[in-house]
């Protein structure tokens, strides 16, 4: 149900639609993910359902790590935004990077659920990526400095991909959602890949203005993006506008879009991981302050592009190639931020709940039941240290 008020969807219904929209766009960009987009077009055609199979399923088990995909299945993109806010359900407060070495660390290392990837229930931890389990191995086993976790890890968009309830429990304050997603994604990510978390949160908390626009939440987001972060947005974003000026198809902008964000981003087509790679390092992975992760400022740019449509901009951005999922999530999240649950189709929304074991919604709402009482918090101490001020100036009191 979408439940409009004179100020747009409600605040609990663009919460509803930004988790489904991490759902939603991790599951349709799995199946596809380390494909580059011709290698999608010619076995898929055109990702645009939860209906499509792995492209990995006729390789052995051992192969595929025992894990399956598709029609649905939802990736570790998705389990770590639903641990993030179950650490906001336990702190009831903002975060910051000793919760990563404390409750984040509970839940993706000794909190059980299920894990559709695995077919079972387990610690997250076992079905996560090397720079994910660098979480418990840097805050259990190393026992650093919280805000150091993150010096040394690869620099990937692991934490951006996850980050978005930050930006819900600082709604319509994007400077303060990139303040405490920096300060909480720093026990797990460093450089461009710790920059775009913050960035990832500021456009959150952005597209929860009241009657905003995807231009002005791209625009607050380059506003606050630093160095080869700040230039990849802003590049992105020129080009999808001028891309949408000349009426350009979707295959165009995918194509142009990957030769823009070559200059930031050198991974490439070639994700794979493999024995002929040991000991070359790989180009995008170390930290600098000229590069950017290639998923955020894709996604930014489909946005815009799309002019805000939530389904489009995901299409664009799963069929795009590469990390498939994870720019599907950005580009869910802020979009279902943005335009409130209309966008939730409940015969996809019932798929992503049956397939993966999951009731989105009830986790949903009490995540924003959390977030409002911290909003709340927020409010009333704003209103305290105002008055506190007004007093040590010597200036009258607002009535």
């Amino acid at each position: 149900m979408n439940e409009d008020n004179a100020s747009g969807p409600s605040f609990a219904g663009r919460v509803r639609a930004l988790v489904h929209g991490v759902a939603l766009g991790d599951a349709m960009g799995a199946p596809v993910e380390k494909l580059p987009t011709a290698e999608i077009r010619k076995r898929y055609g055109w990702v645009d359902t939860l209906e499509h199979g792995w492209h990995r399923d006729t390789q052995a088990a051992t192969m595929r790590n025992g894990r399956v995909r598709g029609h649905g299945i939802v990736t570790d993109d998705t389990l770590m935004t639903l641990s993030l806010m179950a650490v906001y359900a336990e702190t009831r407060r903002h975060l910051d990077a000793w919760d990563m070495a404390d409750a984040m660390v509970r839940q993706i290392t000794w909190t059980n659920r299920f894990v559709p990837e695995l077919q079972r229930e387990c610690a997250l931890i076992e079905r996560l990526f090397y720079p994910e389990k660098w979480i418990y191995q840097r805050h259990q086993l190393a026992s650093c400095d919280p805000r150091q976790g993150g010096i040394g890890n690869m620099v990937n968009c692991g934490a951006a991909m996850y980050i978005a309830p930050v930006g819900v429990v600082n709604a319509c304050d994007p400077g303060a959602a990139y303040d405490e997603a920096i300060a909480f994604a720093s026990g797990h990510q460093q450089s461009y890949g710790l920059e775009a978390a913050g960035v990832m949160a500021a456009a959150v908390a952005a597209a929860l203005v009241p009657e905003t626009t995807i231009g002005a939440v791209v625009e607050t987001a380059h506003g606050l993006a630093k160095d080869g972060t700040r230039s990849a947005i802003s590049d992105i974003a020129e080009t999808a506008g001028n891309l949408r000026d000349k009426g350009a198809d979707r295959h165009e902008v995918i194509e142009t879009f990957h030769r823009r964000i070559a200059r930031f981003s050198p991974l490439g087509d070639d994700l794979t991981h493999t024995a002929d790679k040991a000991g070359m390092a790989t180009p995008g992975y170390q930290p600098s302050r000229f590069l950017s992760i290639e998923e955020l400022p894709l996604a930014l740019g489909f946005a815009l592009f799309a002019g805000g449509d939530f389904r489009a901009a995901i299409e664009l951005g799963i069929n795009s190639g590469r990390d498939t999922d994870s720019i599907g999530v950005m580009a869910g999240a802020i979009l279902g931020a943005l335009n409130g649950d209309a966008v939730i189709a409940p015969d996809e929304a019932a798929t992503l709940d049956r397939v993966n074991r999951l009731d989105l919604k009830a986790e949903t709402d009490e995540f924003t039941r959390t977030a409002e009482a911290i909003l709340a918090a927020d409010a009333e101490a704003a209103q305290a240290r105002d008055c506190s001020r007004q007093r040590l100036l010597g200036q009258p009191a607002a009535n």
